[in-house]
């Protein structure tokens, strides 16, 4: 199912540290190849200080007016966009010309005319290499997203088959045993399908949690005692989108991995903890004694969520597991709308 259009925002890009820095340091590149420029009868340093004092107040200012306005140009075409900030940026380097020349230019007899005749030039030429660089950096994320949708794809058809295989086992082995109990864990399970295959490819955070949940509840019939479960959650869940069954696979990791290798089964513990901007989901589980083999597995629903926790949050959210204090320790860190 393709990422809906309200996530592919290019202006997103912009307000990153690292294309901000890019940003100012093109802007002291510009004023230091016009305080080289040959025929100038002034100062240099001089003259590259108050270039670099124009450009950076016009390119500060200029991506301050675009983040204002973002939810209104956000939707219009990457062009569009482009053209938008063209506009910004000939209004503030008018009104950052007529503030130089009130303070004194580098040529005092010039008029403002003449200052923001050759301001308007300079935005005009830079603004013009910058439309096509994003024009073309928008071309490009456009394809790269759909070849990562289509990969993603691949992998989410992979990984509900695989979901399934397992949680039927889980059923089989309560046919004979205990036939109310499997009765119940087939009604948990027509309902956890229902929400994973007729749903959205993505879901609220609440929505996916009760997602593993319910998976927890299904292998509670399998493990009775042997499964121990701590979920630590905060009085109201943070307000962040994230991919269908992309915790979940991380709970069903723990118990193949962790606990059903164990004797004695072990302690599964779930966390959600807002730190400013960021969302932490963890999962953990106890790691199986030394000498027990854990399950085989093919990794692919940890593939599939971290793939897709990626392409939902353009890279700025991630899937990281490590091993600490004898656990196994799964994290899930996203940004806050």
């Amino acid at each position: 199912m393709p990422l809906p259009a309200s996530h592919i925002r290019p202006l997103d890009a912009l307000w990153q540290a690292r294309a901000l820095v890019w940003v100012m340091l093109g802007g002291e590149g510009l004023a230091l190849a016009m305080a080289m420029a040959p025929g100038l009868v002034f100062d240099r340093w001089i003259y590259f200080g108050l270039a670099s004092l124009w450009i950076q107040w016009v390119l500060l200012l200029t991506i301050g007016s675009l983040y204002l306005v973002r939810e209104r140009v956000q939707s219009g075409s990457p062009l569009r966009i482009a053209f938008v900030a063209l506009l910004l940026a000939f209004g503030w380097g008018l009104l950052v010309s007529w503030i130089v020349q009130q303070l004194g230019a580098p040529n005092h007899s010039a008029s403002w005319w003449a200052l923001a005749t050759q301001s308007s030039a300079i935005t005009l030429t830079v603004g013009l290499l910058g439309i096509a660089a994003f024009d073309n950096y928008s071309r490009g994320y456009r394809y790269a997203l759909r070849a990562k949708q289509a990969e993603l794809e691949a992998l989410q058809a992979r990984i509900r088959p695989h979901f399934l295989f397992n949680t039927l086992n889980t059923g089989a082995a309560l046919v004979h045993a205990r036939p109310g109990e499997a009765e119940q864990l087939l009604l948990d399970l027509a309902d956890l399908f229902r929400a994973a295959l007729s749903g959205p490819a993505e879901l609220p955070l609440e929505g996916e949690l009760d997602l593993a949940r319910r998976y927890l509840e299904i292998e509670r019939l399998r493990f009775g005692d042997r499964l121990q479960v701590t979920w630590t959650l905060p009085e109201r869940l943070p307000d962040v989108v994230v991919p269908a069954l992309s915790i979940q696979p991380l709970v069903e990791n723990a118990i193949r991995h962790g606990i059903e290798p164990s004797p004695t089964g072990g302690r599964l513990e779930v966390s959600v903890v807002q730190e400013g901007g960021r969302v932490r989901v963890v999962v953990s589980n106890d790691l199986p004694p030394a000498g027990r083999k854990p399950a085989a597995g093919h990794q692919v629903g940890l593939a599939s969520a971290r793939e897709r926790i990626e392409a939902l949050s353009q890279g700025r959210g991630k899937l990281e597991t490590r091993v600490a204090e004898g656990r196994y320790v799964a994290t899930i860190t996203l940004p806050v709308s």
